[in-house]
C-alpha cells in the first residue's frame, strides 16, 4: 500500500514538471530527480497539513488543526528555479531586486550609444 502510494506521488510530481516545462528528457535528471525528491519527502512528512493532532484514548476523543493545504504534491519556487532557471527570473525567486524596482535592461550589442 504505501509503495503504491509514494509511487503516485512521484508520479504526480513529474507530471508538475511535465506540464510546465514540457519533455523531461531535456531536463538535467540529476536536478529533476532531486527535486521529485524534495516534494515527494515534504509531502509524505505533512500529507494532510495538520497542524496539531490529539488524541484520548477513555473517551475516545480526537481532533485536528489544520492550515490551508491542497493535500496534494507541490514544487516550491525555489525548486522551479532549480529545474529552469529562467523560471527563477520571471517568478522574483532569487531576485536581488526590491519590489517595486525595475529589472536593469538587458545588454544588447546591437544597440550603440552615442555620445
Amino acid at each position: 500500500m504505501e509503495f503504491t502510494q509514494w509511487t503516485r506521488w512521484i508520479a504526480r510530481a513529474r507530471m508538475l514538471i511535465q506540464a510546465r516545462l514540457g519533455d523531461l528528457t531535456l531536463l538535467d535528471q540529476a536536478v529533476l530527480d532531486e527535486v521529485v525528491l524534495l516534494a515527494v519527502a515534504a509531502h509524505a512528512a505533512n500529507p494532510d497539513s495538520a497542524t496539531q493532532v490529539d488524541v484520548s484514548i477513555d473517551d475516545a476523543r480526537t481532533s485536528r488543526r489544520y492550515t490551508s493545504s491542497s493535500g496534494q504534491v507541490s514544487i516550491l519556487d525555489e525548486w522551479w528555479a532549480l529545474l529552469d532557471p529562467d523560471l527563477a527570473d520571471t517568478s522574483g525567486v532569487g531576485s536581488t531586486q526590491m519590489f517595486g524596482e525595475p529589472d536593469a535592461p538587458a545588454y544588447d550589442p546591437w544597440v550603440t550609444v552615442l555620445p
